[in-house]
């Protein structure tokens, strides 16, 4: 961990395996860290807590599997973290992270990319068996669903435009989706192997990495 501007000042702090996921609540300044472990390693999957001020880990909770993303929602004050297989999305206090609260059953294979539409209380959940889900944050119910090019990955919303992108490695695309509708408006071609993107939500810009050719491309939408 360090601060913007000061990387000289470095700090670890050692949480419950290997992260793979992160998000934050900035009015606690505490850090989930969504972790993995080794394959075949007997050792329980867990999600760790991290007091940012501190630069202490204050929880470390055991979850039913295999980790992928996480987001914080600040209305719940809950963060909100994939689980591969069972195919589950959990829930985690932020204030008193003593257990899991909530678990969300997804009737897919493999949860993977996750994002959040704060107003509309609504988790968007990606799948490896190339599924799209929105799920209603206080019921835990599936309430939409659509079918995506291929397996996907990273996935972000956009809540100026309503938009959400979703980054599928092959055949190579990006799909658009209308979040009001939940229809596929777009599929934008990238590169095979083009699984993480990125999204800069003031310019409504998309960033994908692709990783055959090493170079980044920049989409605008409007």
């Amino acid at each position: 961990m360090f601060h913007q501007g000061g990387e000289g000042k470095l700090v670890k702090v050692r949480v419950g395996g290997f992260p793979n996921g992160l998000a934050f609540d900035p009015s606690t300044n505490h850090l989930l860290a969504a972790n993995v472990t080794r394959q075949d390693d007997p050792v329980p999957v867990t999600v760790s807590m991290v007091d940012s001020d501190k630069k202490l880990l204050t929880a470390d909770i055991i979850v039913p599997g295999r980790t992928r993303w996480t987001v914080f929602d600040e209305k719940s004050n809950r963060f909100y973290v994939n689980i591969s297989k069972p195919s589950q999305i959990i829930a985690v206090e932020s204030v008193d992270p003593d257990g899991i609260v909530a678990r969300f059953d997804i009737r897919a294979t493999g949860p993977h990319g996750l994002d959040l539409d704060r107003e509309g209380s609504r988790l968007f959940c990606a799948t490896d068996d190339a599924a799209l889900f929105t799920i209603d944050i206080h019921s835990g119910k599936v309430v939409r669903s659509a079918d995506l090019t291929g397996p996907p990955d990273v996935i972000f919303y956009n809540s100026q435009l309503r938009h959400l992108y979703v980054a599928v490695g092959d055949p190579g695309v990006i799909d658009v989706f209308d979040t009001v509708s939940m229809k596929r408006v777009e599929t934008v071609k990238t590169e095979r192997g083009a699984h993480t993107i990125g999204f800069a939500r003031e310019q409504n810009k998309v960033y994908a990495f692709l990783p055959e050719t090493h170079r980044t491309a920049i989409f605008v939408d409007k």
